[in-house]
């Protein structure tokens, strides 16, 4: 950001300090998609990650009389989204799609088919009987791709906790769903790479 944009950006807080809603509207129409971005790469859903946006710009238009102006705004705005992202997926209940997390490669006869549909069935059944910490541990991770530090930053544990949480979800679920399928269990889940 040039110097005459910064100056440009102060002047909007200022203004928008004293209540003049087209200078926020300004600063929201500047970082908007950025702090969009931050959102959806942390809760990982279109709609959720513009509702958190929109919370992002209501506590920023609240806190901003507070927010020190010798300072740029937008790491500062980025702070409030990564925040607010991680407190919306905490609260939210645990949901699952298999059907995103699950590639049929086995064709489309209808044999295969139900070998599939039987399978996910397993597997959702097995996800659905882990304790809720792991069974939210297991979603942040191949559900929502979270990293093992996001993980723990989400749920409020030391990363230690989510490496042996993922450990043991891991290792209920091929025994949940038997020999037969842990090799297609294996073959076909799609896991993030890990960070």
């Amino acid at each position: 950001m040039t110097q005459q944009n910064e100056a440009q950006e102060r002047e909007w807080i200022r203004r928008a300090r004293n209540g003049d809603a087209d200078a926020f509207a300004q600063l929201v129409t500047v970082h908007q998609r950025a702090v969009y971005r931050v959102a959806m790469r942390i809760v990982g859903n279109r709609q959720e990650a513009e509702d958190v946006a929109q919370e992002v710009f209501l506590k920023a238009y609240e806190a901003l009389d507070r927010f020190d102006l010798a300072r740029p705004l937008a790491p500062w705005l980025y702070r409030i989204a990564r925040n607010t992202s991680l407190t919306w997926i905490k609260q939210r209940p645990p949901h699952f799609t298999l059907g995103d997390w699950v590639q049929d490669e086995s064709g489309p006869g209808p044999e295969a088919q139900a070998v599939t549909k039987e399978r996910l069935e397993q597997l959702r059944q097995a996800l659905a009987a882990l304790p809720e910490h792991y069974r939210r541990a297991i979603e942040l991770r191949h559900f929502q791709g979270l990293s093992y530090k996001e993980i723990g930053d989400a749920l409020g544990v030391p990363l230690s906790d989510v490496k042996s949480w993922l450990f043991r979800a891991r290792r209920r679920l091929r025994a949940s769903v038997g020999k037969p399928c842990e090799a297609y269990y294996r073959e076909t889940v799609k896991y993030p790479p890990v960070h």
